[in-house]
């Protein structure tokens, strides 16, 4: 299978796991260039999140695999075989299961007859037990002979799921499934819904917006940009390791703060930053400017007197439990500083601005510099 290449040219770790239906895909979408020279794979029952901004493509990208789409270039394949390229396989001939944003339940029908309509064709002894399982599968059972209707936005949901996944497809592509449900609702789906992909054993491709939902379900996140995978990694490394810019700053609301590269450390107008507190910098770049990555939880703010700390408070956003403070450093820098709800700063305060990160930064060269 072959290698998840990121847009910056770093190579990704090779997929070891083969099975039916794990799609890869390179290529151009047609007409209007949304997707750009993108190569991606999908190992064996891995969840892989999408994760971009709207119209950065990955909507198009999950296209492309259903067959709703196709390219002008490149290759899509299942399993090793290519479904389109020279030629195209219909959707429906596919073994990929959808799960729209809308659910696209019939409301005529019950749950039950819901789940068992894609697999009308099986035997009726079949047929009934493989709903049945499901409906235990998604914990449907008690309502099993309602109709949409009268079900419960999360319920709805849970159904259309059942639904895709009855033909015991390859490969079950979600398309923003959370984004139609509630605040409170759309948390605790994404965790069942987790949780009943990882029961069902299923590879499963899904696209969000959503940042804090993709960092919590996802196997792997590919994360895009005006239609190129930026980088592709697990949760916890395209976090904490971002590859680019625009990874670093449209996950978790990353700030960047200028500084001079010492022998032993970085001057910024926060703090004198440790070189061992800086992740792979050395004094090999000693002169060099660059930017740290901050992001909100990794640093502090705390009211000073008039012209005696080093920023002063811009905007505050309320939040309930946490508040978002965005703070200008006397160089112009602005970043953000999320404290407990019950802290007492204001707009306006003039305030001492600290590091407070318990792990190592990341940092980006500035402009004319070498990458990093």
């Amino acid at each position: 299978m072959p290698k998840v290449t990121p847009a910056d040219g770093r190579r990704a770790a090779p997929d070891t796991a083969r099975s039916r239906g794990v799609p890869c895909l390179a290529g151009p979408s047609r007409r209007v260039r949304v997707i750009r020279d993108l190569s991606l794979s999908v190992r064996d029952g891995e969840l892989l999140t999408l994760l971009g901004p709207s119209g950065c493509g990955k909507t198009t990208t999950l296209r492309l695999i259903a067959g709703l789409e196709r390219p002008d270039d490149g290759t899509v394949r299942l399993s090793g075989e290519p479904v389109s390229g020279r030629g195209f396989t219909a959707p429906e001939d596919r073994d990929v299961g959808v799960v729209f944003q809308e659910f696209a339940l019939f409301p005529h029908l019950s749950a039950r007859e819901n789940v068992a309509f894609g697999i009308d064709d099986w035997d009726e002894p079949d047929r009934s037990a493989r709903v049945e399982e499901l409906l235990d599968l998604v914990g449907l059972e008690a309502h099993a002979d309602k109709p949409p209707g009268d079900l419960s936005g999360g319920q709805q949901q849970r159904v259309a799921l059942a639904r895709s996944l009855a033909p015991e497809p390859s490969l079950l592509l979600l398309d923003e499934p959370f984004s139609s449900l509630d605040v409170d609702t759309r948390v605790r789906m994404r965790e069942e819904v987790r949780e009943i992909l990882t029961a069902a054993g299923v590879t499963a491709v899904s696209v969000t917006h959503d940042q804090e939902e993709a960092v919590s379900i996802s196997d792997r996140v590919a994360v895009m940009s005006g239609g190129r995978i930026e980088q592709v990694g697990t949760p916890e490394a395209v976090f904490q390791q971002p590859t680019s810019r625009f990874v670093a700053g449209f996950l978790g609301h990353a700030a960047f703060v200028s500084g001079e590269v010492r022998e032993s450390c970085v001057d910024t107008a926060l703090d004198a930053v440790p070189l061992e507190r800086v992740d792979g910098l050395t004094e090999a770049y000693s002169g060099s400017a660059i930017d740290l990555m901050v992001r909100p939880d990794d640093v502090r703010a705390t009211v000073a007197d008039r012209g005696a700390g080093n920023g002063e408070v811009i905007h505050r956003r309320y939040l309930g439990p946490t508040v978002l403070y965005r703070v200008q450093l006397a160089n112009g820098d602005v970043v953000g500083c999320m404290h407990n709800h019950a802290d007492r700063v204001s707009l306006g305060d003039h305030v001492h601005v600290r590091l407070a990160a318990d792990h190592d930064l990341a940092w980006f060269p500035q402009d004319g510099h070498p990458d990093g």
